[in-house]
């Protein structure tokens, strides 16, 4: 990944973030921008976010999603470059697999078995 590539990702994290705070209403729900990954030719970024409750991601994503252009238009307003990368967001997987993982590892403390080294805990 290039110098300019994560200073776009970061300059997007941070922006992406300032504008779900001030100008979508997700009362709801606490949302962190887990991070952003652009496309070599930074016409496309994806936003990783982390939604709690977790219950409400779905929720959070549609409203996120109803805002969409709004948030595009605020980045291009802001960002100095061309091209602007095309926002897309998606729920980062990796927090609800430590949640599962902990989970396990509690039930393993508390005296539980694994079970045919499945996933699943008696």
């Amino acid at each position: 990944m290039s110098l300019r590539t994560e200073k776009v990702n970061e300059l997007l994290r941070h922006e992406v973030s300032r504008l779900l705070f001030k100008k979508v209403d997700l009362s709801h729900v606490f949302i962190t921008v887990i991070g952003v990954e652009t496309s070599p030719d930074l016409r496309q970024a994806k936003v990783k976010i982390s939604v709690i409750p977790a219950e409400k991601k779905q929720d959070a994503l549609k409203i996120i999603s109803r805002n969409i252009f709004d948030i595009q238009q605020e980045i291009n307003k802001k960002l100095y470059m061309k091209p602007v990368p095309k926002l897309r967001f998606e729920i980062d997987k990796v927090e609800e697999k430590a949640q599962q993982i902990e989970k396990l590892l509690g039930k393993i403390k508390s005296g539980a078995r694994l079970k045919n080294n499945q996933d699943k805990v008696e």
